[in-house]
């Protein structure tokens, strides 16, 4: 079973749902001597087996992350309620908003039984602790599993089940915190502070993810207890990302200034750069996934469309203004060589 500590280069490139993360960038983080993720949310499993394809045999080594589905609540008034409030975005992008499905799994037992009968190296999970029995599946056929957390208890939980390596998740990190459960408060604990404290809890390998953008960071990272580091931002505006290009631009707009984390657009806690939807709907928009996340995707396939960043979830972490356009082997190299290449043992590293 392959193990992080075997990368040449320890840097994985973030599984970024919804567009960014494609088959050309993993391989180019890989040609430089990391690794990286596609991300499985919202594809279908047709799409997924073909973008996994289009990496196997040219790439030894990459994941595939997979959302675990939540539980059902009771959220029908609140969801009802912030659809009545969203009918001025509908008409504003002359979008039909639909008639949410909180009973959707994202086909994730379609994607699991795909990965299971067509085997990656690794497959991560987000938004819960992986299943036990998925674990054991995925274990049969070789596959190494990481879970993402965001907090010691749920380390420990994903330890308990199965997972070989953990991914931490500072409050820096751009996109969807990887929280357990969807209406758990947002906190600022760093990736820095929440690695010293999973690594006080767990000897599993940890990867550090969250506002990692340049050398220093990884070094940091490296030095605090991880095995390698996971950039997602670092990577948005390179050429082989599948960013939409009015989210690129708005990296590099004076006009965002900021990050914020908000549910609005999804229901769950991200962190993506201030616009005016976060601002007008933010106070408002329910802890309620996937049910929002479904009302504000015709919203944001439309302001796409338009090329309007003040209608888009324009994801990034705290660092989005270190984000380059270089090609992504050469951003890898690059931030390697600004960690000052340390050999294994200098740090920490499982």
């Amino acid at each position: 079973m392959f193990a992080f500590s075997e990368l040449r280069i320890p840097v994985i490139a973030a599984p970024m749902a919804g567009g960014p993360s494609t088959p050309e960038l993993v391989a180019a983080v890989a040609e430089a001597g990391g690794t990286g993720f596609l991300a499985a949310g919202y594809k279908s499993p047709e799409t997924l087996r073909e973008q996994i394809e289009r990496l196997r045999g040219d790439v030894p080594v990459f994941g595939v992350n997979l959302f675990v589905p939540g539980e059902q609540s009771d959220r029908g008034e609140a969801v009802a309620a912030y659809l009545e409030e969203l009918r001025g975005e509908a008409e504003r992008y002359a979008a039909k908003l639909p008639q949410p499905d909180p009973s959707d799994r994202d086909r994730f037992e379609e994607k699991l039984d795909l990965l299971e009968r067509e085997p990656v190296p690794i497959v991560s999970f987000t938004f819960g602790a992986p299943p036990p029995a998925a674990v054991e599946r995925l274990h049969r056929v070789g596959t190494h599993v990481v879970a993402s957390v965001t907090t010691v208890e749920e380390a420990r939980r994903a330890e308990h089940n199965g997972a070989d390596t953990l991914t931490v998740q500072g409050s820096e990190a751009g996109g969807h915190r990887a929280t357990f459960h969807v209406d758990t408060p947002d906190d600022e604990v760093s990736t820095l502070e929440l690695l010293v404290r999973v690594r006080a809890a767990t000897e599993l390998p940890l990867l550090a993810a969250g506002g990692i953008s340049d050398g220093t960071d990884i070094a940091n990272a490296l030095r605090a207890g991880a095995t390698a580091v996971q950039l997602g931002t670092a990577y948005l505006r390179c050429p082989e990302a599948g960013t939409n290009g009015a989210h690129k631009d708005a990296l590099i707009d004076p006009r965002f200034a900021e990050t914020a984390v908000t549910r609005a657009f999804s229901g769950r806690n991200a962190r993506g750069l201030r616009n005016r939807f976060i601002d007008e709907h933010d106070a408002t928009a329910p802890a309620a996934y996937p049910e929002v996340n479904q009302l504000t995707k015709p919203l944001r396939a439309a302001a796409a469309a338009q090329a309007d960043q003040d209608g888009l979830a324009l994801w990034a972490g705290t660092g989005y203004r270190e984000a380059g356009d270089d090609p992504a082997a050469r951003i890898t190299a690059r931030l390697w060589e600004e960690a000052g290449s340390p050999v294994p043992g200098d740090f920490a590293r499982s």
